[in-house]
């Protein structure tokens, strides 16, 4: 039986961590013996291993975990709200028995002390072949996980706009060249969640050479699904009378990554041309922290603040007429796959991999890049559109076709096998 190991620094926390256990998931359902270990594990799951064996060793990893962040303040511009990751600190993962036994080591989400380029280009003492799945831009900068419209990572990385004191030879420069040192000596293939990404990773200078594939992440279909309209909001205790639009992010007016300011501007557009209509409008929005700091939204608003049950998120996709996702830059987000497995149509931004999920008026709109009134376009447009019912069928039917956990995982093996027929370690 094939034996995969999957190493990522976190337990299902964030898109990564649930990109991870998805895919563990939908591999062990096609027979494979699929493992996942992690830096720092937060949940109870007794399937998913740690590195840490006691609580100084787990304690240990918390405290760099957070020194890291205190360090980063000191070299970061203060306005900065990308996230950034350093190399100072890693850990050895080639002694780990599963690590040992496993035929193919899978690599996801390393950062916050995990493994650092040293640590990585250890991995090749085992022979073993080597995929390693980009979740966002880390793996081929200098430290940025979002680039936006910087093009540095192309060449060698180094007068970062992030840092305090950028320059030629500044700490993104350094990091890039101990990544080129590690990647010059571990060959991995690349698996890349969406077209955008896979584009990024070919235009890096660090990925010269490197094979990628492209596969998309997978969610489980059974959970995430298609509910009556009527009845699901019924059940989440939403009005059955209006058109509800449902969104999730972490509300900041200045987080440029969530876009949230756009969606602001849109809502305040959307109302004006509604006019009294407006009041058949309401908005619930999941992910928020607090209700402290949210923005004043135009119509009626819930926040239900973080779900952490699947059930309950899936219920209110699956209730809410629309998804709404303002993001900037986001590789292959979830919440758009979540929400058309529930059968629930998306507005989004042309960014990113979003474009490989929603298909513009087939189960979605995709709006013009950071324009407003496309976005509000978009809203308007679902809101009036005459078929809703076949909008949200094909929302559905586009996972069931492209991301369903059979389909993702049998991509997946068909890599592995390619790579294990080649004669094992990639050198």
């Amino acid at each position: 039986m094939l034996k995969v190991v999957h190493l990522n620094t976190y337990d299902g926390n964030g898109g990564a961590g649930r990109a991870c256990m998805r895919l563990n998931r939908a591999l062990i359902s096609q027979n494979i013996d699929s493992k996942i270990i992690v830096h720092y594990k937060f949940g109870n799951n007794a399937e998913i291993k740690t590195f840490n064996r006691g609580i100084i060793q787990k304690s240990y990893t918390a405290a760099t975990i957070i020194f890291e962040r205190i360090l980063a303040k000191r070299l970061l511009k203060p306005d900065s709200r990308t996230p950034f990751s350093f190399t100072w600190f890693g850990r050895s993962v080639i002694k780990h028995p599963d690590v040992k036994a496993a035929d193919i080591i899978h690599l996801h989400w390393i950062n916050h002390g995990f493994l650092d380029p040293k640590h990585i280009a250890e991995i090749k003492k085992l022979g073993k072949p080597v995929v390693w799945t980009f979740h966002d831009s880390n793996a081929f900068t200098g430290g940025c996980h979002v680039r936006y419209t910087c093009t540095n990572y192309q060449q060698e990385c180094g007068n970062c706009p992030l840092l305090i004191n950028p320059g030629d030879d500044d700490i993104s420069h350094r990091i890039w060249q101990q990544k080129n040192k590690a990647y010059q000596q571990l060959d991995f293939e690349v698996v890349a969640p969406s077209t955008w990404m896979q584009g990024s990773v070919q235009a890096s200078s660090l990925m010269k050479g490197k094979a990628i594939s492209q596969i998309p992440n997978t969610l489980e279909t059974d959970i995430f699904k298609p509910i009556d309209k009527t009845k699901a909001k019924k059940q989440a205790g939403l009005p059955t009378n209006k058109f509800i639009f449902l969104s999730g992010f972490m509300p900041s007016r200045k987080d440029l990554h969530k876009g949230t300011q756009y969606l602001l501007e849109s809502m305040e557009l959307l109302k004006q041309r509604l006019g009294v209509d407006a009041d058949k409008i309401e908005l619930v929005v999941f992910g928020n922290r607090g209700t402290e700091t949210v923005p004043d939204f135009p119509f009626k608003t819930s926040f239900l603040g973080t779900i952490n049950n699947d059930e309950k998120l899936a219920l209110h996709y699956a209730a809410a007429d629309a998804f709404l996702i303002p993001s900037l830059e986001d590789n292959l987000p979830y919440t758009v796959m979540e929400s058309l497995s529930c059968g629930t149509p998306v507005i989004a931004f042309t960014t990113g991999g979003i474009p490989n999920m929603v298909q513009h008026e087939h189960n979605g709109y995709l709006a013009a890049y950071r324009s407003s009134e496309s976005f509000a376009d978009g809203m308007e447009w679902i809101i009036k559109h005459p078929e809703k019912e076949k909008l949200n069928q094909q929302a559905r039917q586009t996972i069931m076709e492209r991301f369903s956990e059979e389909v993702i995982a049998k991509q997946h093996i068909e890599v592995y096998n390619r790579l294990l027929n080649k004669g094992g370690a990639h050198v």
